[in-house]
């Protein structure tokens, strides 16, 4: 008879401490973390996922270390919640690291945790979040909590390009901690908590002297401005999980699914007059082409990825006419929209990610060409810039482009140009396509010409209009094929829904193969 009743008991106690673990690593602990300006993993949870749609996995998995003072440190779930629920009424897989537990470190029972929650994504079809806050490797377990992050990687690699995967670093990631948030699709962290480095501030100082604080290292700003290792950065955690369900809104559950459309009061059939108006008489005055793109939109909406990296190209999620696209663009309002080293890397990520996952790319263009100097040469653009050109060469998606201004030299090809498969490619009349600016050609076909003038100055500027006239307008690309309309900008937005909706059922296939080689 006591041994009938001793399972109910037994559940019972179980169950109690169950309500415990709900705290973490305990009251105190909780009660550091808020002091420290940060949520706990459940409250994290929470608020990204719809009310009441979380499920819970493994929350009873406790680790199995009893070395170095860790037999009296059980915690029901160890250092991180699982499940799964909803987001805006879709299946989303999560996983929160719990720093009020052995401050987030990864054990055995951790590692095993988030690849299981890993392995129900990819087999649900569904996007994973990860919300990072980790002090690193539990160092008490040794070569498990290692083998662990080689699990955890092994499992980002397999589901990159098969379901959407999002880290979130709302705390710390040090060491080989960092690389499953960098191979995952975006990164997301919030302002002046979540860190990122491989070498920590101690380590450095004493392997090079040179003095530089935790958050100068791998703060925010070091890599959403400077490395690009992050996609975004919001001030509050509120905020930040606010920005990851917009996200989210944008993309589809997988690799063979199209992103669900939305219902929107903004006709296809806007016209946008000041569009006609917008491109300054000087081929050299710069302007935003953030005015255009908010102009031909779904209700001016536009969530740009890296935002404030390599600010010379812009790329980013919006809709026409309920749909979602992905939007690549120059910036003329940096550096003249050139394509450097980090514009072009930029670029390419994000063109392949809209490539796996059937997103439609729409291009704005007005590229001067490709940087010039010598820190580029050294730094590799020409490698780079042959990623953009994989990206865009190599994608099967929709491609529709629209020429503002100017397309000179190699750069006019990059830009999901014809030669690289564009399907549908427009012109503003504004629209030069050459393989240099007017002056530069002019100054070296007719070099001699010129020296030899009365007026150097008033034949070069006869000469740059014939130029002009005769070989950069957009009518000339036009009449071979290479622009198949030259329309009005102020009609943008139509002729852009349009083309979507003829490209709606697109297929096009890829030789057979493991995969391409691009030049990494």
């Amino acid at each position: 008879m006591s041994q009938e009743n001793s399972t109910p008991k037994k559940h019972d106690e179980l169950l109690e401490k169950k309500a415990l673990s709900l705290k973490g690593g305990g009251d105190k602990r909780v009660e550091a973390q808020h002091k420290r300006g940060k949520l706990t993993a459940r409250e994290r949870v929470s608020l990204l996922l719809d009310n009441d749609s979380f499920e819970e996995l493994d929350p009873f998995v406790l680790h199995r270390s009893t070395n170095f003072g860790l037999d009296n440190q059980h915690f029901l779930g160890d250092a991180v919640v699982t499940g799964y629920g909803e987001v805006n009424g879709r299946l989303t897989f999560v996983y929160a690291q719990d720093f009020t537990v052995l401050g987030g470190s990864l054990s055995e029972a951790v590692a095993n945790k988030i690849c299981k929650v890993m392995d129900k994504a990819m087999e649900s079809g569904a996007p994973i979040v990860g919300l990072i806050d980790s002090g690193g490797a539990r160092i008490q377990e040794g070569v498990d909590s290692l083998s662990g992050y080689g699990s955890i990687f092994h499992r980002n690699v397999m589901s990159s390009g098969v379901i959407p995967q999002i880290s979130v670093m709302m705390g710390p990631a040090a060491g080989g901690a960092t690389y499953s948030p960098a191979l995952t699709d975006f990164i997301f962290m919030v302002e002046g908590l979540g860190q990122m480095y491989i070498t920590g501030p101690d380590v450095i100082r004493a392997v090079t002297s040179e003095d530089i604080s935790h958050e100068d290292l791998g703060g925010t700003e070091a890599h959403t401005v400077k490395s690009g290792v992050a996609h975004f950065a919001e001030e509050t955690e509120e905020s930040c999980i606010a920005r990851v369900q917009e996200l989210l809104s944008y993309l589809p559950q997988n690799n063979m699914e199209n992103s669900p459309p939305i219902s929107t009061s903004d006709s296809p059939h806007r016209y946008s007059d000041d569009l006609n108006t917008l491109i300054p008489d000087n081929p050299n005055q710069p302007y935003n082409m953030l005015d255009v793109i908010h102009t031909v939109v779904d209700e001016t909406n536009f969530l740009q990825v890296h935002k404030n990296f390599a600010p010379n190209i812009l790329v980013g999620f919006a809709r026409f006419d309920g749909k979602s696209v992905g939007i690549v663009a120059q910036q003329p309002d940096h550096f003249a929209g050139v394509l450097d080293i980090d514009a072009s890397v930029k670029a390419a990520r994000f063109v392949r990610f809209c490539d796996a996952f059937n997103i439609p790319l729409v291009t704005f263009i007005d590229v001067p060409g490709f940087m010039p100097g010598s820190s580029q040469e050294y730094g590799g653009i020409i490698r780079h810039g042959a990623k953009l050109i994989f990206a865009y060469a190599e994608a099967t998606v929709p491609k529709i482009s629209v020429l503002t201004r100017k397309a000179y030299g190699g750069a006019y090809i990059v830009m999901s140009s014809k030669n690289l498969k564009g399907d549908i490619n427009y012109s503003w009349p504004t629209g030069q396509v050459a393989v240099m600016g007017a002056e530069g050609a002019v100054n070296i076909i007719h070099r001699s010409q010129i020296r030899e003038s009365d007026d150097p100055q008033k034949l070069t500027a006869q000469l740059v209009a014939e130029y002009e006239e005769n070989l950069m307008n957009p009518y000339i690309a036009a009449s071979r094929g290479m622009i198949d309309d030259v329309i009005e900008p102020g009609q943008t937005r139509l002729k852009v829904i349009r083309a979507l909706k003829m490209l709606a059922n697109k297929r096009e296939t890829i030789p057979p193969k493991k995969h391409g080689s691009i030049p990494l």
